[in-house]
């Protein structure tokens, strides 16, 4: 009698344990097949309002503070220069990148004070033709600022640069050598009556998506 009460209570558990696999294994199926058509989350870089679309990439460009604090410069979600990276420094402090790979060829601080003109028209005439080209004035940019200089700014898309005057603050980011007008781009004007800075004026900022390849 024992022994006949033993086996369907032991054919319960089986069937029991056998249920509860198959639960079990439907459930991680689900959750497997809703993890596969969820889209992934994603969050806004370089302190966006919005996540930018495909073939876009985020930055943010931040000039200096006076001659104290220096620009900084995000790009796809990383600060790739700031005053804390020690790698920003008076005048024009640039990053040029690869928009198809999104990899940072150079960054580079052109000393407008101190700096020889024909070494900083040498650099800015490196630069390849397509190359994202990120840019933040520290202190003063003009100085040792040529026409020809101006004129390779003005290739890349700015429409501010023959404007720029002494400790102006200007931020700007255009595609070397395409002459497409930029929409990120900002100068604040060195006025002693409005300057916030006592000789220099505001520190400006831009930030948005911005396409990353160029065609023709």
């Amino acid at each position: 009698l024992l022994l006949t009460a033993v086996l369907p209570l032991a054919a319960v558990i089986i069937v029991l344990l056998i249920t509860w696999g198959i639960s079990i294994n439907s459930s991680v199926a689900q959750e497997r097949e809703r993890n596969t058509l969820a889209p992934p989350t994603s969050v806004p870089k370089c302190s966006l309002s919005r996540v930018c679309p495909p073939n876009h990439i985020a930055l943010r460009i931040r000039s200096g503070a006076a001659d104290i604090v220096g620009p900084t410069v995000c790009f796809d979600g990383k600060i790739i220069m700031s005053h804390a990276l020690n790698n920003v420094g008076p005048g024009l402090n640039i990053a040029v990148i690869n928009g198809e790979t999104g990899v940072v060829e150079k960054s580079v601080c052109l000393n407008m004070k101190t700096g020889d003109p024909k070494d900083i028209l040498a650099h800015l005439k490196k630069i390849k033709r397509g190359m994202i080209v990120l840019v933040a004035s520290f202190d003063d940019v003009t100085q040792k600022m040529t026409n020809e200089m101006r004129e390779i700014f003005s290739e890349m898309g700015s429409t501010l640069i023959r404007s720029v005057k002494r400790r102006d603050s200007w931020v700007f980011a255009g595609r070397a050598g395409t002459k497409i007008k930029s929409l990120f781009e900002k100068q604040a004007v060195n006025d002693e009556k409005n300057n916030i800075y006592g000789g220099w004026p505001e520190m400006v900022e831009v930030g948005g998506c911005f396409p990353r390849v160029f065609s023709d």
